[in-house]
């Protein structure tokens, strides 16, 4: 995820990175800062942490028209899972599809099994004398009590949709909370 964000006129290079300096120092935090450039690792997220969600970055202070902009390169393996379980749920679906049609052809080159007459279920005489009610023909399989057996890739479509979902909400949400994390940071408020 990049981004910009203006400094404060008249705030230094060093004023910016002390005040940013706090949203660092979390357990399982490295960072390095070297003049205008701060980079930062972590390892183990606390769920504390405000920036929890990236697992490493850039920040550069760099000078521009208007006067020093902060612009920050930020990594989140959480996000980058979002973007490609959908193609895993896809690659689920359509393996379904494929061995839905394998089965579908390998169960036909079998052939049809020709139905076997079972005879009638006959009352036992003692059920008869009792007044139990005669057993209900055995139902024959409809289609549709096949297609329920059939395999479906509509969850995988399901889940790859679920999952590209929180990759476009998560990339929209996380790039606004950052930097208004960060310009809250830069203003001291």
């Amino acid at each position: 995820m990049e981004g910009s964000l203006p400094l404060a006129p008249g705030q230094s290079v060093d004023d910016a990175f002390d005040r940013l300096e706090p949203l660092f120092r979390q357990t399982g935090t490295t960072r390095e800062r070297s003049g205008d450039t701060l980079s930062f690792r972590k390892e183990i997220q606390a769920a504390q942490d405000k920036m929890a969600v990236f697992d490493g970055g850039v920040l550069r202070i760099e000078e521009d028209a208007p006067g020093l902009m902060l612009r920050y390169r930020l990594a989140s393996r959480a996000l980058l899972f979002c973007f490609l379980a959908p193609l895993l749920f896809l690659a689920f679906a359509q393996a379904t599809i494929v061995l839905g049609k394998f089965e579908k052809a390998r169960t036909e080159a079998k052939g049809k099994k020709p139905e076997v007459k079972k005879p009638p279920v006959v009352l036992n005489p003692i059920d008869k004398a009792l007044g139990a009610p005669e057993p209900d023909p055995p139902k024959k399989k409809g289609k549709k009590d096949e297609d329920d057996k059939k395999p479906s890739p509509t969850p995988g479509y399901v889940f790859a949709g679920i999952f590209a979902a929180l990759y476009a909400v998560g990339r929209i949400l996380e790039d606004r909370r950052i930097k208004a994390l960060f310009r809250k940071s830069l203003l001291g408020t």
